[in-house]
């Protein structure tokens, strides 16, 4: 049996993120050949969702670049550098969204800007709704996984030119509540 999700007006209202059910990952490739996966464990977010009006819905994040993990401590080490992300001078990566757009019942394009390394750009990401529950009384929960693939030279991390992907792909995987 198959149960079809509905961006109905119940889903309307505040939400958080939830960092224990949430995943922030990319995937680029090294040495042009095999790809390379990462997440970030420290982050937090939050949305406001409006079914009947997905134009009026907005999210925000905030993500720790100190908290990116490969598992491979040197290249993590080199990830957090000045040749990447230069957390020491720039300790958050954020995204703040300027438009919402329903483009199928639960598939929704939310744009925005990403700064990274003190730049910032604009990026659109392909969300996907794939639940929503009630849980306590007045309270609910939704899921949504998406991507977006940006050229990270647009944000001036050019090292490794020839040796890493000019293009890395951003992996969702989001849970939020309702406070």
């Amino acid at each position: 049996m198959t149960t079809t999700i509905h961006a109905g007006p119940e889903l309307t209202g505040d939400y958080v993120l939830d960092t224990t059910r949430t995943r922030l990952a990319f995937a680029g490739r090294a040495a042009l050949l095999v790809k390379v996966r990462g997440h970030f464990d420290d982050f937090e977010g939050s949305a406001h969702l409006d079914a009947g009006a997905p134009s009026r819905s907005g999210a925000r994040l905030t993500i720790q670049a100190r908290s990116i993990r490969t598992h491979h401590q040197k290249r993590d080490d080199h990830l957090r550098s000045g040749d990447f992300l230069a957390a020491d001078d720039h300790p958050v990566i954020t995204f703040e969204s300027t438009g919402v757009e329903r483009v199928a019942d639960t598939d929704f394009d939310v744009t925005g800007g990403l700064t990274v390394r003190g730049v910032t750009r604009p990026v659109t990401v392909r969300l996907r709704l794939t639940g929503a529950e009630n849980d306590a009384p007045g309270g609910s929960r939704v899921g949504f996984t998406g991507r977006a693939t940006i050229d990270r030279t647009e944000w001036g991390i050019s090292w490794g030119r020839g040796m890493v992907a000019r293009k890395v792909t951003l992996e969702f995987e989001v849970a939020a509540r309702r406070p």
